[in-house]
């Protein structure tokens, strides 16, 4: 599977027995799926989830947002549990509204699933870690 390194973009090739393993970028040596969500920008949403074979689940949030911060730890778990299967990331929609814009987010926190660099569903709301890992199965 092809995973992008959300810090420099690098494309790396990773097999799907390693995923859980924490395998690092072969080009800048950071952590690629540690099992905690990667923060997302408007600089690198793109290249990390266009060319990302994982499922990937955005959280566009905002510091000020109370539920937003009540669900970050619940994020977090259900990142951990689903290391090696799919990428847990983050928006700030404050810091990204390009993103945010593109993606006509209109109440946070909301969640949206991507494969392929396509939206496939999307929630919106707080939730509990079980309720995310039920959503993204």
């Amino acid at each position: 599977m092809h995973v992008v390194c959300s810090h420099c973009r690098t494309v790396n090739r990773v097999p799907d027995e390693r995923a859980a393993q924490d395998p690092v970028c072969g080009h800048c040596g950071r952590t690629l799926l540690d099992g905690h969500p990667v923060e997302l920008t408007d600089d690198n949403f793109d290249a990390v989830i266009s060319r990302s074979d994982l499922p990937i689940v955005v959280d566009f949030w905002a510091a000020w947002c109370g539920p937003c911060r009540m669900m970050a730890p619940q994020f977090e778990q259900a990142a951990r549990a689903l290391k090696g299967r799919a990428l847990l990331a983050k928006v700030d929609t404050d810091a990204s509204p390009l993103v945010a814009g593109r993606f006509g987010i209109r109440s946070i926190p909301t969640l949206v699933k991507l494969q392929g660099g396509r939206e496939l569903d999307r929630v919106s709301g707080a939730m509990q870690a079980a309720q995310i890992l039920s959503w993204v199965k």
